[in-house]
């Protein structure tokens, strides 16, 4: 494949006038033969210009995410081109710029999610033959190449596959690793005054910190165990090792030292929380290292990063009870908070600067658990931990900076607010126990200070204050916010007016920490499950609250800036959940609002946690108002929406299609609108389900519309693409869930006559995809599937159905099926309206099968026995509730695939809401149809079954 065409269309897309054209252009290009290896072939050459280069090899990498593999692990690409890609991949990365390296590492890194290293077993011995004793170029490429790969090992738990993976690594890599740490260590000796030479043998220093944190992450390898010594002699003369040809000019960006130094701490961390038996000798000297280095730095914001990491490093020690004790003395704590804590914990005037210049970052830094490599809050990370060991003594000797402090605002508020700033942060590090969870705040407290009597005394006034420095307002908000499940429903009466009263303030940093103490205020409860601030408290105030909001949101119409600050809609979506109907009045300002915002960033979706807000704060609109205003819903959101798919903007059409369905929902018995009708042939198109992350929302739209357009479907042909869908969805595990959805809708939708020519077809799909890949989902899916049929044998389906449908496959299939899956994991359904549909099928098998009586009279008997053990514990409906389910954003997994929005989740649905009473139901059931058959099921049940489950039996049928 000729690779000038495709470089001339990555230059033009560099061109914002052309690039959406452009792109498009790639894109149909993308399914040509070799396109990938054109890709590569531009980075690798000299010729191209070095801005196609670099475009070539981020759209190779993007491409490769997209291409590599299906979601079952098998290859996209054709096989020679996956075989060339792995042979030349590595040879390019190492010899190319670093911009390019970083991309081509990432490639590198997916390709090694699949295939490392079972399918890429050459890998580690094509690194190692590449290494060299001093080109650091080569090297730097190398290693970014195994940090790329390795660091994968992380987070994962342990497990014999793991392992075999890391010693089969080790026993290739380790000894090289350990031989070019060596070199790199001389060289840097032999080079001490060649700045450029010493910048990039500290890169290569950087990367091999970051792989001896990678290769010992699971356990201490063999080989460093061997060379501990010399390991830690190096690390120890790194992290005091200075030379200031290597010092930068900005101070706000760390430069090369300060990354070394920062990993070396990551390592030292690393190996006191996991190897302390091997470690703890070396440890003093690291101690001693770390004291000088926090009290010697300086405290520009190039140095946050290194003064974090040796705070976290202290802090990992403190957490053994015999390095602890180091710190068991007043003396030393209050030289530990005089020296390493106040200087890190106090404001300095580049936080004040972030503050009123970048106020966003200063919120995403402030928040719990968003700051980890700020100073704040390594500091206060490492006053917790020494408290947890010695809690009363470093709360007395906090107190006495606390006090010494607020003292010190009080002769002077106007100029010394910074030291009450500094007092509420030692207060809150002293005060809080135990994790600060995102639902409640702070669960447990020190009960050596009055968090109460803190607030009343020196946190209430800056709340109700006009005159109040900003940061100190941004500190009573977050006061209340991190304690706000130790302030009780009556004091929160008094102090929520005073939350939503700062959401009219000018300052961004205020006004955005009052919508994030509204909602997590709204969202809690108290003792009784109930909420601490009232429904009747709240709707009051919903309109002006949710208008005001809105304004906040929308104070700048470019796309970016706009969806710029979740909080303001996180607040705005949990005040819809709050006062749920309440929003009927309300609910054309609150529509045209969001549709207004839709409109906006459709443009250009760039924060996925704004949008992901958005949407489910629609949702609750719908949830909540879509039952008595479907029409007002529908025609509002119809335009913007349906622009969405249209121009499909990946990032919202699985959020949109999830809102379509569940206003469909809303109203099961509304016939369906030409608002619906008009999206159903688009949503039928191949094309649209390729997006892995549309399917479970399409598939819950689709079954939503096809009982209520089932006539149209028949009348324009449209059953078949349907059961296309169904064929392409039961094939790929990550979807064969939906399909069984798809067709279980379409089974009770349709008169057998229309799906006749079909229905070998779509049993067939289940057994082969059962036979090849079966897995315990898949299994449990089928299981519900047959009692789906088996209970309907009132509308032409049923077991003796499903026997003929699988007979046409092959002969008594049946019976291996029903006797290795059905009959032994049907006790395995967890959800009741699954359980109730087992019931329910097992029974009519017992009533009503012919095979069941002459062809599988042993099956008659075991299905009974199964039909019993349900009956145990006979499923009990779920309560239906109205709780929306928290969800925590850091664990959701945003991107282009779906993510299913909590307040547009579909409720369990009954399938037979006649049956209340399930035992007496199942008795009446067994006892018309003996009457019916002539006394064949009490033959069946005096011949075929066990002397406990006949007498079981027959009191249910005699009940």
């Amino acid at each position: 494949m000729d690779p000038q065409p495709i470089a001339q269309l990555l230059q033009l897309s560099l061109d914002p006038k052309q690039h959406k054209q452009a792109e498009a252009s790639i894109k149909q290009k993308e399914s040509e033969p070799a396109f990938s290896l054109a890709l590569l072939q531009i980075v690798a050459s000299d010729s191209f210009p070095l801005q196609s280069r670099l475009a070539s090899s981020l759209y190779f990498k993007n491409f490769v995410k997209r291409n590599w593999t299906d979601v079952d692990g098998n290859y996209k690409l054709p096989e020679d081109e996956v075989v060339a890609i792995k042979r030349e991949l590595i040879g390019l990365m190492v010899s190319v710029p670093s911009a390019m390296q970083t991309q081509l590492g990432e490639a590198i890194s997916v390709i090694a999610d699949s295939d490392f290293w079972e399918r890429w077993d050459t890998l580690v011995d094509d690194l190692v033959s590449r290494l060299t004793p001093d080109n650091t170029i080569v090297n730097n490429g190398v290693l970014q190449v195994g940090h790329s790969i390795f660091k994968r090992w992380r987070p994962l738990f342990v497990s014999d596959g793991l392992f075999t993976e890391i010693n089969h690594v080790l026993g290739k890599f380790a000894t090289p690793f350990l031989t070019l740490l060596a070199n790199t260590d001389r060289l840097i000796t032999e080079n001490q005054s060649n700045k450029d030479v010493l910048q990039q043998l500290f890169t290569t220093l950087n990367l091999q910190m970051k792989l001896l944190f990678d290769l010992s992450c699971q356990d201490l390898p063999p080989a460093f165990e061997e060379n501990l010594p010399a390991i830690v002699g190096l690390l120890h003369k790194y992290l005091t090792y200075d030379n200031p040809i290597l010092h930068t000019d900005d101070e706000a960006e760390s430069g090369i030292l300060e990354f070394v130094k920062s990993g070396i701490f990551e390592v030292l961390t690393l190996y006191v929380l996991k190897f302390e038996e091997d470690f703890h000798t070396y440890l003093g000297q690291f101690v001693q290292s770390s004291w000088h280095l926090l009290t010697n730095v300086g405290t520009e914001t190039k140095y946050d990063i290194l003064v974090s990491k040796a705070l976290q490093f202290l802090t990992s020690i403190t957490r053994i009870k015999s390095h602890a004790e180091a710190f068991n003395s007043e003396g030393t704590l209050g030289e530990v908070v005089e020296k390493v804590i106040l200087p890190n914990l106090s404001l300095r005037e580049s936080d004040i600067e972030l503050f009123e210049d970048e106020p966003i970052e200063f919120i995403r830094r402030d928040l719990e658990g968003s700051d980890n490599d700020t100073r704040r809050r390594a500091a206060t990370d490492f006053l917790r931990q020494l408290m947890e060991q010695f809690e009363l003594l470093v709360t007395q000797v906090v107190t006495k900076y606390i006090n010494h402090y607020l003292s010190d605002f009080s002769s002077s508020p106007k100029s010394n607010w910074k030291s009450k700033d500094t007092a509420i942060y030692l207060f809150s590090s002293i005060a809080a126990k135990g994790q600060i969870t995102a639902a409640e705040g702070v669960k447990s407290v020190n009960t050596n200070v009055n968090v109460l009597q803190f607030f009343s005394t020196n946190i209430a006034e800056d709340l109700t204050s006009d005159d109040t420095h900003p940061i100190l307002t941004v500190d009573a908000i977050k006061f209340v916010y991190t304690f706000r499940s130790q302030i009780s429903r009556e004091n929160w009466q008094q102090a929520f007016p005073l939350l939503v009263k700062h959401l009219g303030s000018s300052n961004y940093v205020v006004y955005t920490y009052a919508a994030i103490a509204v909602e997590r205020v709204l969202h809690l409860a108290a003792e009784d499950m109930q909420p601490v601030i009232a429904r009747s408290d709240i709707t009051p105030l919903a309109k002006d609250l949710l208008q005001h909001l809105f304004t906040l949101i929308q104070k700048d119409s470019a796309p970016e800036k706009l969806q710029e600050n979740e909080f303001l809609m996180r607040c705005v979506m949990r005040v819809l959940i709050s006062i749920k109907d309440g929003v009927l009045p309300i609910c054309d300002m609150v529509v045209r609002n969001f549709v207004n915002i839709t409109k906006v960033i459709r443009h250009n979706p760039s924060n996925p946690r704004f949008y992901y807000f958005h949407f489910e704060a629609i949702g609750a609109l719908i949830r909540f108002a879509a039952p008595s205003q479907p029409d007002v819903l529908e025609n509002a959101i119809y335009e913007p929406f349906a622009a969405i798919i249209q121009t499909d903007v990946q990032e919202f059409v699985p959020y949109v299609i999830q809102i379509f369905a569940a206003l469909l929902e809303a109203n099961p018995t509304r016939p369906l609108s030409d608002f619906y009708r008009s999206l159903l042939e688009p949503i039928l198109m191949p094309n649209f389900w390729e997006s892995k992350g549309n399917a479970p929302a399409l598939v819950r739209l689709l079954t939503a519309m096809i009982p209520r357009a089932a006539d149209d479907i028949l009348k324009n042909n449209q059953l078949e693409p349907i059961l296309v869908i169904y064929q392409s969805l039961i094939s790929k595990k990550a979807t064969d869930s939906q399909a069984f959805e798809l067709i279980e809708c379409v089974l009770g939708t349709f008169p057998s006559a229309a799906l006749e020519n079909y229905l070998v077809s779509i049993v067939q799909l289940m057994l082969q995809r059962l036979s090849g890949s079966k897995t315990e989902s898949l299994t449990q899916r089928f299981i519900r599937f047959f009692h789906f049929i088996s209970a309907k044998d009132d509308r032409g389906l049923g077991t003796d159905f499903f026997i003929q449908l699988t007979d046409k496959i092959q002969h008594d299939v049946f019976k291996q099926l029903y006797l290795s899956i059905i009959l032994p994991d049907t006790q395995k359904l967890s959800r009741p309206y699954d359980r109730k549909t087992a019931v329910v099928s097992f029974t009519k098998i017992l009533a009503n099968s012919e095979a069941f009586i002459t062809r599988y009279p042993k099956g008659w008997a075991l299905t009974c026995e199964a039909l019993l053990k349900l009956l145990i514990n006979p499923p009990v409906p779920p309560k239906a509730d109205d709780m929306i389910p928290d969800q925590d954003t850091d664990d959701v997994g945003f991107g282009v695939g779906f993510t299913p929005l909590s307040t547009c989740r579909r409720p369990p649905v009954d399938p037979y809401p006649e049956i209340s009473d399930i035992k007496s139901w199942v008795g009446i059931t067994l006892k018309d149809a003996d009457a019916r058959h002539g006394g064949r099921i009490s033959k069946c049940v005096q011949e075929r079954l066990s002397e406990q489950a006949r007498e079981t039996l027959v009191a249910y049928m005699s009940g």
